[in-house]
C-alpha cells in the first residue's frame, strides 16, 4: 500500500432535538466543534490529535449562504478556525467552502487528491446546522450570542455561481420547492402517471427510508411511514407545492453536526491508529449540471449519473459491486434520478440511504452529506469488505459529488471529470422565449405556500417552440384553480406581459385525448 495513500480514520456526528432530553441548545459552532471532537476520538489515537491537523475546511451554514442573509444571533467571522480552536488546533489553512449539498464530498475528493499530492498531512472536514434551535428562540424571543471573533488566514470560497436565472426567480419558481417541483412533475409528464399514482411512486421510495431513519439515534424524525401515508396529503401532511406533500421535501429544521478526519496512511501508521479505522475512497467524480431553464430535458439531470458511472469506473467495479448508497433525497427526484439514470430496479434490495435521508433524518443544510459519508464509514467497519457509494447533490439537480468507499485497501490513483464537464457545458440549451404568445405547458407547480395558490408553468411557445416561465395572475385565480382541477400537461395557454415585465397565464385549455 503506497504510503500516500488517502484515508478517513474518523468521523463524528452529534444533534440534539429541541426540547428533548439532554437539550442545551448549542450553536452551529458548538455542534461543528463537538463533531469534531468526536471524530479525532474515533480514530483510537492515544494521543492528542489537534495538533496533528494542518488544515480545516468547514461547510457554510444556511444562514451565511448568501450575499443578503443574516444569521439572527451572529456568527464566528471565522467559522473553521473557531472550531479549530476549541479542539486545540492551529491549523496552516482554513477553508470555507461555497454553497451546495456536494459540498461535503467535494471536499473528500478535494482532500484526497491533496493528501496522495503530499501537500496536506491531516485534514479535518466539518459543519452544522442549529435551525431547530433558532426558530425555537426566536420564538421565545431569546438572543443569544453566536458570534465569535477569531481572525486569522482564512479561504473564503464565496457563496458559488448564480443557479437560477431571473425568467424562474421573477415568476414564483425561486427557492428549492417550488424549482424542484417543476423539474418532479416533468418526470410525472414523462411517465405518463396521473397526480394520484404518482405520489404514490414517491411513497414507495421514500417508505423505506423511514426505516433506516428509525434506527438512527441522530435522525430527526423516527417515525416509520408506509408509502400511503406519505402520498396521502392532510392537516400532518399538507401540500407545499405540488407534487409534494410535507413530508416528502428535506426536514432543514434540525440541530446536528457532522466531521470527517482524514490523512495518509503512513501518517496515520506513523500514529498509531489502527487500520480497522481506515476507510478507502476508492474512486469519485465532481460535475456541474446545465442552468435549469438551460436543460433540454427538465424530468433528469444525466450530468449527476455520469458522475455516477465515472466514480465507479475510477474504483475499477460495476455497479453491481456497491453493497450500499446514500443518494441525496432532498426531494424524490433527486434519488429517482439515479436511480432511473443507472438501471436500478425499484425493487433492489440494496437500501438507498444509511442515514434515513434528509427528509426523515434531516436536511442538515449543506452540510448532510457529512452525516451520510460518517454512517457509510461506520457501516463498512462493520462490514469488512463491502463498498458504499455517496452521491450529494447540490443547488437544483446542479452540481455532484460522488464517493465509493471501502475498508478494502485500494493503492490511490486520482480521478478527474473534466472532460466529462467539457461535453456538459457543450450541451446544446433550448432558445428563450419572450413570454408573449400561445404555448404549451412543459411542466407545472402549484405553490401552496402563498395567500393564494400560484401556478408556475414552463412551456414552449407555438410556433418556433423557445422556451418560456409562466405564472398565474393573483388577481384572478380562475386560471390556477383551472390548473388544480385539470391535468396541466400540453395544456393551451395564452400569455401576456404585464406592467412588470413578467408574463402571466391570461387562459389556460387543457390538452384533450
Amino acid at each position: 500500500m503506497p504510503d500516500n495513500t488517502p484515508v478517513i480514520i474518523g468521523v463524528g456526528e452529534v444533534s440534539e432535538v429541541a426540547g428533548g432530553f439532554g437539550y442545551v441548545g448549542m450553536s452551529p459552532l458548538d455542534l461543528a466543534a463537538r463533531a469534531a471532537r468526536v471524530a479525532c476520538e474515533d480514530a483510537v489515537f492515544r494521543g492528542a490529535m489537534a495538533p496533528h491537523i494542518d488544515v480545516v475546511a468547514a461547510i457554510r451554514q444556511f444562514e451565511v449562504s448568501g450575499p443578503k442573509t443574516i444569521a439572527p444571533f451572529g456568527k464566528a467571522d471565522n467559522f473553521p478556525r473557531a472550531v479549530a480552536r476549541r479542539i486545540g488546533a492551529d491549523p496552516a489553512r482554513a477553508i470555507l467552502e461555497p454553497v451546495g449539498g456536494q459540498g461535503p464530498q467535494h471536499l473528500v475528493n478535494e482532500f484526497a487528491h491533496a493528501i496522495g499530492a503530499g501537500d496536506v498531512g491531516m485534514a479535518l472536514l466539518c459543519g452544522a446546522e442549529a435551525i431547530s434551535t433558532a426558530r425555537r428562540m426566536a420564538f421565545l424571543k431569546q438572543s443569544p450570542d453566536w458570534s465569535e471573533e477569531v481572525g486569522g488566514q482564512l479561504e473564503d470560497r464565496g457563496f458559488g455561481e448564480p443557479l437560477l436565472n431571473s425568467k424562474l426567480t421573477r415568476h414564483g419558481a425561486w427557492n428549492p420547492i417550488t424549482v424542484y417541483a417543476l423539474l418532479e412533475n416533468a418526470r410525472r409528464a414523462r411517465l405518463g402517471l396521473n397526480r394520484a399514482d404518482y405520489a404514490l411512486e414517491m411513497g414507495r421510495l421514500f417508505a423505506p427510508f423511514t426505516k433506516v431513519a428509525a434506527s438512527n439515534l441522530h435522525a430527526a424524525s423516527r417515525q416509520i411511514h408506509d408509502a400511503e401515508h406519505l402520498a396521502t396529503v392532510g392537516a400532518d401532511n399538507r401540500l407545499t407545492a405540488d407534487p409534494y406533500p410535507r413530508r416528502m421535501v428535506a426536514r432543514d429544521q434540525v440541530n446536528q453536526g457532522a466531521a470527517l478526519l482524514m490523512t495518509s496512511v503512513d501518517r496515520a501508521r506513523a500514529l498509531g491508529v489502527p487500520e480497522a479505522r481506515f476507510v478507502y475512497l476508492h474512486g469519485g467524480a465532481d460535475v456541474s449540471e446545465r442552468a435549469v431553464i438551460e436543460r433540454a430535458d427538465l424530468s433528469s439531470s444525466p450530468a449527476s449519473v455520469m458522475a455516477v458511472r465515472r466514480a465507479l469506473d475510477a474504483a475499477e467495479i460495476g455497479l453491481d459491486a456497491i453493497d450500499l448508497f446514500d443518494l441525496y433525497s432532498c426531494f424524490p427526484i433527486a434519488v429517482f434520478n439515479v436511480r432511473d439514470g443507472l438501471g436500478l430496479d425499484k425493487d433492489d434490495p440494496r437500501p438507498l440511504t444509511v442515514t434515513g435521508g434528509l427528509p426523515f433524518f434531516g436536511g442538515a443544510g449543506n452540510n448532510y452529506s457529512m452525516h451520510a459519508i460518517a454512517s457509510m464509514a461506520r457501516m463498512l467497519r462493520v462490514r469488512p469488505g463491502a463498498r458504499g457509494l455517496v452521491g450529494a447533490n447540490g443547488g437544483f439537480l446542479s452540481k455532484y459529488s460522488v464517493g465509493v468507499y471501502s475498508t478494502t485497501p485500494a493503492a490511490w490513483r486520482g480521478f478527474d471529470s473534466a472532460d466529462l464537464q467539457r461535453e456538459i457545458d457543450a450541451w446544446p440549451a433550448p432558445r428563450a422565449a419572450s413570454g408573449e404568445g400561445i404555448g404549451r405547458v412543459e411542466t407545472y407547480t402549484i405553490d401552496y405556500s402563498t395567500k393564494t395558490p400560484r401556478g408556475v408553468v414552463v412551456g414552449r411557445l407555438k410556433g418556433k417552440g423557445g422556451r418560456f416561465v409562466a405564472m398565474t395572475d393573483a388577481d384572478d385565480p380562475s386560471v390556477v384553480e383551472a390548473m388544480i382541477a385539470h391535468e396541466p400537461f400540453g395544456a393551451k395557454v395564452k400569455l401576456a406581459l404585464n406592467a412588470k415585465g413578467r408574463s402571466i397565464i391570461q387562459s389556460f385549455k387543457p390538452k384533450t385525448n
